[in-house]
């Protein structure tokens, strides 16, 4: 399991919109959300999204089996 941590322009809910699209495309079907969170499963792993306003919005994700794809949609939400 890894974690990783990046700060974005985007408000915690424009966070979890692009995460759900985004992992849904890879077929991870989404087992919670909530306003600031997300969990996604599948392929024999998970991601958890956390995204909390603090000036900029500051994203915490927890990766398991898939962070290739985090790492890719880190660099589409920081930029």
């Amino acid at each position: 399991m890894m974690r990783f941590g990046v700060s974005t322009r985007l408000s915690p809910a424009q966070v979890i919109e692009r995460a759900i699209d985004y992992f849904g495309k890879l077929g991870l079907a989404i087992v919670e959300r909530g306003e600031n969170s997300a969990l996604l499963q599948g392929g024999g792993g998970h991601v958890k999204i956390i995204a909390c306003k603090n000036g900029a919005t500051d994203v915490d994700i927890i990766s398991e089996e898939w962070d290739y794809h985090v790492k890719q949609f880190i660099q589409r939400i920081s930029e």
